[in-house]
């Protein structure tokens, strides 16, 4: 599909789903006062430009307000992805990386090639995709929405607890994944949100937490937060080059830090990045910390190197791959 097609009606809607079949449709509720909805259809143009068998539409959230509330839009920008006219995953927000993997993930099967007979890649075990999300920090915490904006009241109070015991934890937003939304409440035998996992044991939900919080026991039981100061150490010393940007890697969200990901990477020195617009508290602190006001900001073991004029003017000096390697 080369161009992305706009739902008007909640019979064009259905229309739509009974039209794409087995295929992968992937519905973006919008809205057009938010940038942040333009830069995701930007996202899912060149999707479609690398699953033509898949249909990429957009849908004005608050002009359909049937189909909104039937899927429980509550804000926007929120993907649905369908096949066969069923509903299969769910991306809140807009995250990139993420569409790309949910679309690459979900367009491998279904398609033309499917319906031939023809072999599709393996789906990753769902279990060996919880095993490594609840291993990813020592306090793993499954929630509705994220730590910054709660989704739901539990959420919200076991969030509150684990701020108000100086406990450090990471979080995963289940309804961002339908796939490990229902998984993990067989993977754990626990039917409901949120769940706390340390060290990859379930602790439990809210009502734990707050027991656990009452007795005194949370701040045994879960790690303990750094301060800002030591994390902000802790990330610039992450690998000897660090970059803080907005985006990753696979995903510059400026052109700024576009511009740094293509220098350093010409250079073929390893480094690694970090993604200011995930961690307001880093957003903020960095700037204080390193006294450099802009991002990107570019780090070589634990030294501020600075922005991407710098980064140009060592590049165009030849001095930029020494610099990397920390020779004098």
């Amino acid at each position: 599909m080369a161009a992305l097609e706009q739902i008007t009606s909640a019979s064009h809607f259905e229309e739509l789903l009974k039209k794409s079949g087995r295929c992968l449709t992937v519905v973006h509720f919008q809205a057009a006062w938010a940038p942040q909805c333009g830069q995701m259809n930007d996202v899912m143009t060149e999707l479609s430009k690398e699953h033509p068998t898949s249909a990429f539409v957009t849908l004005e959230a608050e002009e359909v307000p049937e189909v909104s509330e039937k899927y429980e839009i509550s804000s926007v920008p929120t993907l649905l992805f369908f096949k066969g006219g069923e509903k299969v995953d769910r991306l809140d927000g807009a995250h990139a990386p993420e569409l790309s993997k949910k679309v690459q993930r979900h367009a491998v099967s279904g398609g033309p090639a499917a319906a031939a007979g023809e072999a599709t890649p393996r789906p990753r075990d769902l279990n060996e995709r919880l095993k490594e999300l609840i291993a990813a920090a020592p306090c793993m915490l499954f929630m509705k929405g994220s730590p910054q904006e709660p989704r739901c009241g539990f959420s919200r109070t076991i969030v509150g607890l684990l701020k108000e015991h100086n406990v450090q934890f990471s979080s995963f937003d289940i309804l961002s994944d339908e796939e490990v939304r229902q998984g993990l409440k067989t993977y754990s035998n626990w039917p409901t949100y949120p769940q706390l996992y340390v060290k990859g044991e379930l602790v439990g939900g809210v009502d734990i937490v707050r027991e656990l919080a009452e007795s005194g026991e949370l701040a045994n039981t879960c790690p303990k937060s750094l301060s800002l100061e030591e994390r902000l150490k802790a990330l610039i010393n992450r690998s000897p080059v660090m970059l803080f940007m907005k985006g990753n890697k696979e995903e510059a969200r400026c052109g700024f830090s576009r511009q740094s990901l293509a220098l350093l990477s010409a250079t073929g020195v390893e480094y690694d990045t970090f993604d200011i617009l995930s961690d307001e508290e880093v957003r903020q602190g960095l700037k204080t910390y390193s006294n450099w006001p802009t991002y990107p900001q570019l780090y070589v073991k634990g030294e501020l190197v600075g922005g991407v004029d710098i980064v140009k003017e060592l590049a165009e000096s030849g001095e930029l791959e020494a610099a990397l390697r920390g020779d004098s």
